[in-house]
């Protein structure tokens, strides 16, 4: 899957909430966007078709509604086939983007994110991209921009969890995998977003939204530290580039995650995992990918311009 890298300087409060003896993240919601369950790092600043595969489109026009920003129309969501990512694709189209659903693997989830769309009268395409691959990479933002016109926002979602391990069992195949996919695909994807948005490069500006996790602060120790290691590499790729691009016109933010009711936990090794962490939470439940794509879309949106 694609990624789309964001950054931002951290302006939102530490979460509270006491850690199981093994690993606890806190629930992400959207409905209170700095809540003692909630994370968000924030910008203090201002500022075609080779080796993909187009899926579908959608001909029919809608007007964007308030709160989008004038001229910010084609969305690129990485990792939108499926959970959180396939939830901000649909809440976004809802708000009016263009949408560009990107996907790795699954070829089905992503035309089905599509025609919930497309059903609903919005735009969406689904382009399939691997974002360890620079070549793969641009052609993904190729295909965005010769579908509906420049990319002007961007959702870096995709990652996986290179499943449980402790750092003396993790093999080194599935380090080097998780530190391609949610490292180095976040600089690849940063660069070509940035040459697209930035007004150093031409661009009219932009906005950026990067799902990173409390794992990066957590540590995730008996579970996933390297997982953990990787988000906060992302953290720190986020800080920097909201400063060397924060004159430019692009706008970037991220949300850290907690836990949410997702096939992320399975896919990691413990389908179970939200079950056990849940009496941890404050609020005592999962999140739903919905109320994590409703921060999302307000963090691409004007509401959220001085963020």
């Amino acid at each position: 899957m694609a990624r789309i890298a964001a950054s931002f300087t951290s302006c939102g409060p530490s979460v509270s909430g006491k850690p199981c003896p093994r690993f606890t993240e806190p629930v992400a919601t959207a409905s209170a966007l700095i809540s003692p369950n909630t994370v968000l790092w924030c910008s203090s600043m201002r500022g075609t078709r080779g080796g993909v595969r187009r899926l579908t489109t959608a001909t029919l026009r809608v007007r964007a509604p308030r709160g989008r920003l004038i001229g910010m129309s084609t969305l690129v969501v990485t990792g939108g086939s499926r959970g959180i990512g396939a939830a901000v694709c649909v809440a976004a189209a809802a708000a009016g983007w263009d949408v560009v659903v990107d996907f790795a693997r699954d070829e089905s989830a992503a035309a089905d994110v599509v025609r919930r769309i497309t059903g609903a009268g919005g735009h969406a395409l689904a382009v399939q991209a691997d974002v360890r691959d620079a070549a793969s990479v641009e052609a993904l933002f190729s295909a965005a921009d010769a579908w509906r016109g420049p990319v002007t926002g961007l959702v870096n979602n995709a990652g996986i969890s290179g499943g449980l391990a402790r750092v003396d069992e993790v093999g080194e195949p599935a380090l080097r995998e998780v530190l391609a996919v949610n490292v180095v695909g976040p600089f690849l994807c940063a660069g070509a977003a940035v040459r697209r948005m930035s007004t150093r490069h031409g661009g009219a500006g932009g906005a950026i939204v990067n799902m990173s996790s409390r794992a990066a602060v957590l540590g995730g120790p008996g579970e996933y530290v390297h997982y953990a290691a990787s988000k906060a590499a992302l953290d720190a790729l986020t800080v920097g580039l909201s400063v060397e691009v924060a004159t430019e016109g692009v706008r970037v933010n991220g949300v850290a995650i907690g836990l949410i009711d997702t096939d992320f936990h399975a896919a990691a090794g413990e389908p179970g995992r939200p079950d056990r962490i849940r009496p941890t939470v404050p609020m005592r439940r999962s999140g739903e990918p919905a109320e994590v794509a409703a921060a999302v879309v307000w963090l691409l949106s004007d509401a959220a311009s001085y963020t």
